[in-house]
């Protein structure tokens, strides 16, 4: 039996190559696979393996000085939803663009658990807004009702989200969220600092706490996750649309030009009659032999 853990901690880590190269030696021991990020901040971790693998690295993690008390999510799944071990260095555990020296977790937002989390949502104050603090792409097969979904490609364009938003927040509660609760950490930091709004709150754990304790409950939809499984259904809900004939459907992948590499929501029929591309022009160039084509579709491909 395997499983998928994710994982994050904001510690300060002094050496974090010299944390890299013990992770990495801990991690091929154990032959998990997946991706850490480290940071002078933290670290962020998405691995997969056996059970025993998993609970032999989430030992070696307890008796490190600095990575205690870490709170592992798991998920169904294993190391073959990843293609490698990937492990790096880099200045933020998420990139959300700000110098972690002048942007810190001291201030973040306040915590809810999963049930305080629904019991606001169940007596919503009229001055309460639900803001998702991930990418489009992620809210577009689910989100929570009634959420605000902020256009946007990539975390680092939060921030200038939030600049050009601030009057939407002025004297409001605002309840932000995210996959695993990492990326609202300092988002909601950083919200704060703009002394706006009346409240911020964060879910506790995000998404994937709060939908293990309500699966029907106020998030709908899929959970957009960044491996081989790519969305994990939590209720019978579907948001999306097919890119092509926009059509309900929730189901990504990459268009098979991979000098396009769209990665899209595609319905069944379309994506049989484009030969796995998201357009007529791509289907065209891959079928004379145009552009470099993907052999075949997975779901390793559609993990950006």
């Amino acid at each position: 039996m395997s499983k998928i853990i994710l994982f994050y901690k904001y510690v300060n880590i002094e050496t974090p190559h010299q944390t890299m190269n013990w992770q990495r030696e801990l991690c091929e021991s154990l032959n998990l696979k997946g991706r850490i990020i480290l940071a002078t901040e933290g670290i962020n971790a998405t691995l997969g393996g056996t059970v025993k693998e998993i609970e032999a690295y989430i030992a070696a993690m307890n008796a490190h000085p600095l990575f205690g008390n870490i709170d592992y999510k798991y998920s169904s799944g294993g190391a073959e939803y990843f293609p490698r071990l990937r492990i790096v260095v880099k200045n933020e555990i998420v990139n959300l663009g700000i110098n972690p020296q002048d942007l810190t977790t001291e201030n973040t937002g306040k915590h809810l658990t999963p049930k305080q989390t629904h019991e606001l949502l169940q007596n919503k104050p009229k001055d309460l807004i639900i803001l998702d603090g991930r990418n489009n792409y992620e809210a577009a097969v689910g989100k929570f009702e009634d959420a605000i979904t902020p256009d946007i490609r990539y975390f680092r364009q939060f921030p200038d989200y939030i600049d050009q938003n601030l009057e939407q927040f002025k004297d409001k509660e605002v309840l932000m969220y995210c996959t695993g609760g990492i990326r609202c950490e300092r988002a909601s930091a950083y919200l704060k600092s703009k002394g706006i709004a009346k409240e911020v709150y964060q879910v506790e754990g995000g998404i994937h706490r709060y939908v293990e304790e309500y699966p029907d409950g106020f998030f709908k939809g899929k959970n957009y996750v960044f491996d081989a499984r790519v969305t994990v259904k939590v209720n019978a809900e579907v948001l999306g649309n097919c890119f092509v004939c926009n059509a309900k459907c929730d189901d990504y992948m990459n268009c098979r030009n991979a000098e396009c590499n769209k990665h899209y929501i595609g319905c069944q029929d379309c994506v049989v009659r484009l030969n796995e591309t998201c357009s007529e022009k791509c289907n065209i160039l891959v079928l004379e032999n145009r552009v470099h084509v993907r052999p075949q579709f997975t779901k390793l491909d559609a993990v950006k």
